[in-house]
């Protein structure tokens, strides 16, 4: 038997591919669609069922990327700084410029992309709203919404703008998990509002990855609403940090195993 003739003869024997779950479905409503006794009911809900595999596949894809991109964000060094009326450094925080510089290479070759939307909320009040999108499909988002700044003498307009940039920061570093140099590890609470306390108090009780994200499906929104820039920014760090230590146990807990 010739060369060509064993390649035809193995490709006919060979079993066919596994269809997903999709492909199968993309087929049945082919054949549905086809069929002149089908009605329009049993399509319109082949169609729906259809839609909702694709979204449960592509947030599966979505979190897979995201998993495998978190190994490789970096800290982000704190080169911005807050100040008294005395000129001495009250807080410290990562530009927005050093932070984007940092995540736009890694976001383009996990497949994804941010970006954001600005608002009104019903108070009057600016919001920012960070969207990350991944190549198949899903999308994950957040919101903040904040007061207009109106440190150092900045008009209305400069106002806003440092708001802005200030909604695009912590949106990312939400979505992200971004940490920085010099945040907050252990979370200490002095200073902080009993709000700001309580949800510090409770992020460090949660107990691995899956507690804290329990955490910030259930509490964030209202931890975004309640607490003013600052004490945000300072939960945000806390958030940040544990849920990478937690996933860096995680981890190393599955690779000794």
């Amino acid at each position: 038997m010739s060369e060509a003739a064993q390649e035809l003869v193995e490709a006919q024997e060979a079993p066919p591919l596994a269809l997903t779950e999709s492909a199968s479905l993309i087929n049945m409503i082919e054949r549905v669609a086809l069929n002149p006794n089908a009605g329009i009911d049993t399509l319109e809900r082949l169609l729906a069922m259809k839609e909702r595999i694709e979204a449960r596949e592509a947030e599966k894809s979505f979190n897979a990327a995201l998993a495998a991109m978190a190994t490789e964000l970096p800290e982000i060094e704190e080169r911005g700084s807050i100040k008294n009326n005395a000129g001495q450094v009250q807080s410290t925080y990562a530009l927005w410029e050093d932070i984007q510089e940092v995540i736009k290479p890694i976001l383009h070759r996990f497949g994804f992309s941010l970006r954001f939307r600005s608002g009104i909320h019903d108070d009057g009040r600016p919001t920012v709203t960070g969207v990350l999108s991944h190549v198949d499909g899903h999308t994950d988002q957040t919101t903040l919404v904040l007061p207009i700044d109106s440190s150092g003498s900045k008009n209305n307009v400069q106002g806003l703008g440092s708001s802005t940039s200030y909604g695009q920061r912590y949106t990312a570093k939400l979505l992200l998990n971004l940490t920085s140099r010099g945040a907050d590890d252990d979370g200490r609470s002095a200073g902080l509002g009993q709000a700001a306390q309580r949800f510090i108090a409770d992020i460090n009780a949660c107990d691995g990855v899956d507690e804290l994200r329990a955490w910030k499906a259930a509490h964030y929104d209202g931890a975004a609403k309640l607490l003013p820039p600052t004490e945000l920014a300072r939960v945000i760090e806390l958030y940040n940090n544990r849920i990478r230590k937690a996933r860096e146990r995680a981890g190393q807990k599955a690779a000794s195993e």
